[in-house]
């Protein structure tokens, strides 16, 4: 299997952004591009060609479900789960998610120590179920 190492993160909250980078290079070891909108992120998504996708759900504009339709439209990113981050995690809207495609969601606000171990899971999780 494939070695997680690139992390795109879509966020607009910048203060948000710039946690998630820093725990995820210093203490998960990633390479991290942050972009600050969906538009954003589908314009960098495949020169980075990330390993995972952390998406933010609620975003002026295009919002983290709208913004996951277009990156399923990608033939390139079908082994590439997208990970939701939010602070909305009642049981209805985790199910919406994983229904739209979501390969997990980390709920806000989120422990910087272990994000990286988060989403190293549940990118095994989802190569798992691929097989």
């Amino acid at each position: 299997m494939l070695e997680l190492e690139r992390v795109l993160h879509i966020e607009d909250d910048l203060s948000i952004q710039e946690v998630a980078r820093v725990a995820l290079e210093i203490v998960g070891g990633f390479r991290v591009v942050s972009c600050s909108s969906g538009k954003e992120g589908l314009e960098q998504v495949e020169k980075f060609a990330p390993h995972v996708i952390l998406l933010d759900v609620m975003m002026p504009g295009m919002d983290g479900p709208e913004t996951l339709v277009h990156l399923q439209q990608m033939p390139s990113l079908s082994q590439v789960p997208v990970i939701f981050m939010t602070a909305k995690v009642q049981g209805s809207e985790l199910h919406e998610y994983h229904q739209l495609g979501a390969a997990g969601v980390i709920s806000k606000p989120f422990d910087p120590m272990t994000l990286a171990d988060q989403i190293r899971t549940l990118w095994s999780q989802f190569h798992a179920d691929k097989q």
